[in-house]
């Protein structure tokens, strides 16, 4: 393991951006951040002028990328994927499920089991624990996920089904209201699962009891959610009218219009939103059609489509996102925050990843004035270079 320095550096701390910054890593770890042109004895230095230093992305919710589909994906297909997240700025993420069969979920975590043994020896993206989206989810909000594959929690028994990993996060996306719905969100908290809100029509007394139960954070805000009317409040008004409520958006300009997602943001305040991908397999492909969950999705100027006419997922990174949201006007704090320090608050992993501060994990991307990644560094390590 190298010490490196970083110096001349635009960093964006916690609460500000400082100019002319040196940054100390050894063993993985930030040990000093100097607004001095201090000198260190290292091995490795760069010299960031002209760029602006960001804490590494987190993805919460992402089911594919360059080619790889996490509900068909071995191990090594992970590493390829987590390989080229990281040279998207992307340092950490959640690998996420649609509805599938429990022999499907199984070999699926099997493969991501093998990729957490192994990735902290990489400069990779590093997979965090896994996301099930959809598997208690609301029929007429299925969006792109496949309900013959969505469970009751009639018996109490069903989350019981589901395949873990042995020691890692697991987060889920379920819809308050079904049978039993109120009990499961109660039990999953009791088992140290984080649970967010979507695909969901429910109404605000049963969203009140949700959050009560442990839910307090939504998916996709906007999508596969009942919207807000001046006489119906929805999912999307009871989100934005609790203070204690986060959400996750998907910054692509297509799954919400660039000025609605502008809006919802500044009402919400960055400190209560997570920027996500919801990426598939084709990101980073470019346009075609693809074969995704058992049907043929579209690909064209940046939008999907199942053969059901439903947009099935992003093709961007978190890189995108970032940059859509400050061609919005958001501050690059503002941003960092979005796409890292909310993420690593709601899974819990704040005290080490997030945020530029001495004893957190040195997973940070610089980025021109353009928002091209010139330098990636996964605990200190080099995952990409460009300088």
């Amino acid at each position: 393991m190298k010490n490196v320095l970083i110096k001349n550096a635009n960093v964006i701390l916690p609460n500000e951006k400082n100019q002319g910054v040196s940054i100390l890593v050894e063993n993985k770890t930030i040990t000093k951040i100097s607004l001095e042109n201090e000198q260190f004895d290292v091995e490795e230095i760069f010299d960031l002028a002209d760029t602006t230093l960001y804490a590494g992305f987190i993805d919460i919710h992402i089911h594919g990328a360059f080619g790889v589909d996490m509900m068909t994906a071995k191990a090594n297909d992970l590493r390829k994927m987590a390989k080229f997240l990281a040279e998207k700025g992307t340092t950490a993420w959640l690998p996420t499920f649609v509805p599938a069969s429990d022999e499907n979920y199984r070999k699926s975590i099997n493969a991501i089991e093998e990729l957490i043994k192994t990735q902290d020896e990489q400069p990779i993206a590093q997979a965090m624990g896994v996301h099930y989206e959809g598997v208690f989810a609301n029929e007429k909000m299925c969006g792109a996920l496949r309900p013959q594959f969505f469970k009751t929690f009639k018996n109490g028994n069903e989350i019981e089904t589901l395949p873990k990993l042995q020691s890692a996060i697991h987060l889920t996306t379920l819809a308050p209201e079904v049978e039993n719905g109120i009990e499961l969100i109660r039990e999953l908290t009791k088992q140290d699962w984080i649970v967010s809100i979507g695909h969901t029509k429910a109404g605000v007394e049963t969203l009140k009891q949700a959050k009560e139960a442990g839910a307090k954070h939504l998916t996709h805000f906007f999508n596969a959610m009942t919207g807000l009317h001046h006489r119906e409040i929805g999912v999307v008004g009871w989100g934005l009218a609790n203070g204690d409520v986060t959400f996750d958006i998907i910054a692509d300009g297509v799954h919400v219009h660039p000025q609605v997602l502008q809006t919802a943001c500044r009402a919400k305040m960055p400190e209560n939103v997570l920027l996500i991908s919801d990426a598939v397999a084709p990101t980073g492909l470019g346009d075609g059609d693809y074969e995704i969950w058992g049907e043929k999705v579209s690909v064209l100027h940046g939008k999907t489509q199942n053969e059901r006419g439903s947009i099935a997922g992003s093709v961007i990174t978190m890189l995108d996102a970032v940059k859509m949201m400050l061609s919005l006007g958001f501050s690059e704090t503002e941003v960092s925050r979005m796409a890292s320090a909310n993420p690593a608050r709601l899974l819990g992993i704040e005290k080490d990843y997030g945020s530029i501060e001495i004893g957190k994990r040195a997973d940070l991307v610089a980025l021109d004035e353009k928002g091209n990644v010139k330098l990636v560094l996964v605990a200190g390590d080099v995952a990409f270079i460009d300088i």
